[in-house]
């Protein structure tokens, strides 16, 4: 049992999960829409930046030694790296990586996906995590809050 945020579901095996249905059902029953190549190419440079970010975030947590699943709690506030410019990196992948798969892909799913996922972590999970956050760390993490935005421009 941790002490962390009261998370239901693991954010990263959701996400593996709703990439497996996004593609059986945006492959085989809902028919897909021709994009220009310009935004297939948008679509790649999505992907290469979705990995980057998450090995990014995912890598200072294991240099603060700190556990990355979200229901774990926290000894310290990482606000360092990519955690200088926004607070939910990995997050941030996540949704950003649906995107660029509809972008190369032009599977609708991964379109809708993108956004119900965006909307599930930010509701559910970031807010719980940030809750937890402000109480633990109170005062640091409040100005950390006022200098860096949550999903890079909001």
């Amino acid at each position: 049992m941790s002490n962390g945020p009261a998370i239901k579901g693991n954010p990263l095996k959701i996400s593996v999960g709703l990439l497996v249905l996004s593609y059986v059902v945006g492959e085989f029953i809902i028919p897909k829409y021709q994009l220009a190549y310009i935004i297939n190419l948008f679509g790649i440079l999505g992907l290469i930046g979705s990995v980057i970010i998450f090995i990014a975030g995912f890598s200072l947590f294991e240099s603060y030694k700190e556990d990355p699943r979200p229901t774990s709690s926290s000894k310290s506030l990482i606000k360092t790296g990519i955690y200088a410019y926004t607070r939910n990196p990995i997050y941030l992948s996540f949704v950003l990586f649906f995107l660029s798969m509809f972008l190369v892909f032009e599977n609708v799913m991964y379109f809708l996906t993108s956004i119900s996922l965006a909307t599930w972590l930010y509701h559910w999970v970031i807010k719980l995590e940030e809750d937890y956050l402000q109480m633990k760390f109170e005062d640091e993490y409040h100005l950390y809050k006022k200098a860096v935005k949550r999903w890079l421009f909001f």
